[in-house]
């Protein structure tokens, strides 16, 4: 049938009518205005549009507390989430625990009024804070820097504050009493007293008494009642009872880079197994001590390194410790059992190394069970004790401060030993099943507990210039007595350098008597370690290898060879001195090449003060000092203090590194205030560091007419302030 134009119009017509009828249905037939919405993303709905914003993060997970750690070595962090999981377990209240370095701070004035921020701040190096809290404090510091409302205030914010130093640094807890003292001035209210824990004597107990006050403060003011919370698990932790392909497991290796052996940068979490080409005793008697030299190749590995750098060693715990604990916990037939760890609330635990993996190789490779055994923790494990007589004995040490100092930390109890002695089993003798009574504690309290094996670092002791593919380890190896009446006297190995000790002596074919002879069982003389490493990867052939990484550091030689520089470094202190004497041997060598025999002549002065025991005993480098002397045409001289031969002092008294100085003063103050000299220490902070640094105040506030209080000391810390004294030190 055939269609007029005039239909065509109509149909034309109608169609447009209800495409816009369609199109705007909700406006024609609601029934009453709506309300303008926007759509947002899912992730910016949620709160997590900006991965950087943390308040936004609160709010989400409806967190009232915010944790920010300023951490160097992963200790700041571990008591960040112990103050997490407390206030978890006595109010109830979640919180989030941030890496400074990943977020901003422009909203910290954002924080809701029935919220409060903490702050766990170590102090690293000479005053300065952790890598990963430079931007916090430059934000807190810098008046022009404006919050979400456009000033420097923080005046409804309420905040917890704990410090981590050592008390026998010059800048004890600065960074804390600095981001105290910035929150204050910005109108914030602090919550409870300013904690401060000191390493060099007990991080732990300084923190145990801060945090109970702390506590009390935080409920009272944050309105709070304690016993909202309740005990619950970290981690969950699951046998696996399907095979797995051996490849899938870690058997000690750090990441999946390291399981999977793919190439990539060697760091902190890929540690490279670099092999020993050279390993040797640097003492000369060693009948109760050692020293090694041990030098590990880096050729093909990609890692680099410049003089006065540090080196990471990746120790694993000895034997006699993994067996101690694997069967005081009852997994000594379970040992290479596979197991999962799932986290229960992963914002505030992640689960500390990589899994699936074994009992076994977590007491290995992953946990800190060679050190003393924390206090707070005996009176979790006392709830699973074998018997009462057991719980007693450990709630009695949680519980009493002096008691615990003189049986645990006089005594130096790891956890296993501890264990043991609760249970009156005997520790002096290798530890078996028929020897160790088990406890019943869920693993999951034990990798909660414990903190992560961490690396142990040294001053490397060689130059790239003379030794590019080679990076040097100066290890004296910590063996000692403990002290106390409560345990019977016993040697205390130190894990780090016994590991190299360990490997020295595979390397160079050497044995060593481990266990003593004619008793049943044996007692334990030296500690044993699965050197191999995971699947045998640190073993091939008559070669051994050392898990390690390198660390920067800024202790470096002044790039003008004209400036004059001042060494002190006693015993081991004197491993970087050995890299920066090689450093400037190897620009010598290329100076006199390029410009003839003299080019040395307007070299500063280099002057090394050494100190060791005897001459004939522990004199460090001994035969190399007089060929460092000759390439450097007589610009590089050393020192040596000898404590325990003559000469003495009138009166008697041992020389020391300080004593030597003294007599050099006049040089030295010349060196420093009129050739614009440069000094290093290097060694023991406690004591010789403080010493020195004494002295040198005595010798420039002599020069400058004046005293060691006034003068000396605005000279000391001007030299510091310009990087001219600089300091590698330790406790």
């Amino acid at each position: 049938m055939a269609i007029s134009p005039s239909s065509d119009v109509l149909v034309l017509v109608l169609g447009v009518v209800l495409a816009a009828l369609y199109l705007f249905r909700d406006q024609v037939f609601s029934s009453s205005p709506k309300t303008k919405t926007t759509s947002l993303p899912a992730k910016e709905a949620n709160g997590h549009g900006n991965p950087r914003d943390f308040v936004a993060k609160m709010k989400a997970g409806k967190k009232r507390l915010v944790i920010f750690y300023g951490s160097q070595t992963g200790t700041a962090e571990e008591y960040a989430i112990r103050i997490a999981k407390e206030a978890k377990s006595k109010f109830g209240l979640a919180s989030l625990v941030c890496d400074p370095e990943e977020y901003d701070f422009e909203n910290l004035d954002q924080i809701p009024d029935d919220c409060a921020a903490i702050f766990v701040m170590a102090t690293y190096g000479e005053g300065e804070p952790t890598d990963n809290a430079v931007q916090l404090m430059q934000n807190l510091s810098d008046e022009s820097f404006e919050f979400s409302k456009g000033e420097h205030k923080l005046n409804d914010l309420k905040y917890v504050i704990f410090g981590l130093g050592n008390r026998t640094y010059e800048h004890y807890n600065v960074i804390s009493r600095q981001v105290d003292e910035y929150l204050t001035k910005m109108g914030a209210t602090r919550i409870g007293e300013r904690g401060e824990g000191d390493d060099d004597k007990s991080m732990e107990e300084d923190y145990l008494e801060w945090k109970d006050s702390m506590w009390e403060a935080f409920a009272r003011i944050m309105n709070v009642e304690e016993g909202q919370g309740g005990d619950s698990a970290d981690f969950a932790v699951s046998e696996i009872q399907d095979s797995l392909p051996p490849e899938k497991v870690y058997r000690g290796e750090l990441s999946a880079r390291a399981l999977t052996r793919s190439k990539g940068i060697h760091d902190a979490k890929n540690p490279y197994a670099a092999p020993i080409t050279v390993s040797r005793e640097l003492f000369q008697i060693t009948q109760n001590r050692n020293c090694v030299h041990v030098e590990l190749g880096i050729e093909g590995s990609g890692i680099t390194y410049q003089h006065g750098d540090h080196v990471g060693l990746w120790p694993s715990n000895p034997d006699v410790e993994v067996e101690r604990l694997l069967c005081a916990l009852g997994l000594s037939e379970k040992r290479d059992t596979i197991i999962g760890i799932e986290s229960l609330d992963p914002a505030l635990a992640k689960v500390p190394f990589p899994v699936p993996t074994t009992y076994a190789t977590v007491l290995r490779h992953y946990i800190d069970i060679s050190a003393v055994a924390g206090r707070q923790i005996l009176g979790v494990l006392a709830k699973f004790a074998p018997n009462q007589g057991a719980e007693s004995y450990l709630r009695n040490l949680n519980t009493h401060k002096e008691e615990y100092h003189a049986v645990v930390t006089e005594g130096c109890l790891k956890l296993g030993e501890l264990l043991q002695l609760a249970a009156c089993n005997d520790i002096n003798v290798a530890p078996t099943t028929q020897n160790t009574t088990p406890w019943n504690i869920p693993f999951d309290v034990i990798v909660s507990s414990i903190p992560r094996l961490q690396p142990r670092y040294y001053s490397i002791s060689s130059s790239p210039k003379l030794n590019p593919n080679s990076i040097h380890v100066t290890c004296v190896v910590l063996k000692y007595e403990s002290t106390g009446s409560r345990i019977s006297p016993r040697a205390i190995f130190g894990v780090g350098s016994n590991f190299l000790l360990n490997l020295k002596y595979a390397s160079n074919g050497e044995t060593a008597t481990l266990t003593s002879e004619g008793t049943e069982p044996a007692a334990i003389l030296f500690p044993a370690y699965a050197i191999e490493g995971p699947r045998g990867a640190h073993h091939d052939g008559s070669i051994y290898k050392a898990p390690i990484h390198v660390r920067r550091s800024t202790f470096r030689l002044p790039t003008n060879p004209k400036s004059p520089i001042i060494m002190i470094g006693p015993g081991t202190g004197v491993a970087p001195f050995r890299g920066f004497v090689q450093e400037r041997v190897a620009l010598a060598r290329r100076s006199i090449e390029k410009n003839g025999p003299d080019a040395l002549n307007d070299w500063g002065s280099i002057h090394l003060y050494y100190g060791c025991r005897r001459s004939d005993e522990d004199f460090l480098y001994k035969e190399e000092w007089p060929e460092y002397v000759r390439e450097l045409q007589g610009k590089f001289t050393l020192r040596a203090a000898f404590s325990r031969e003559p000469p003495y002092k009138p009166d008697g008294g041992k020389i020391y590194v300080q004593d030597l100085i003294w007599e050099d003063r006049a040089q030295i103050g010349d060196a420093i205030l009129n050739g614009k000299g440069y000094i290093y220490i290097c060694g023991d902070a406690k004591n010789m560091s403080k010493s020195v640094e004494e002295t040198l105040a005595r010798i420039l506030g002599e020069a400058k007419g004046g005293s060691a209080e006034v003068e000396g000391a605005a000279e000391v810390k001007l030299l510091k302030e310009r990087s001219r004294l600089m300091l590698d030190v330790w406790s």
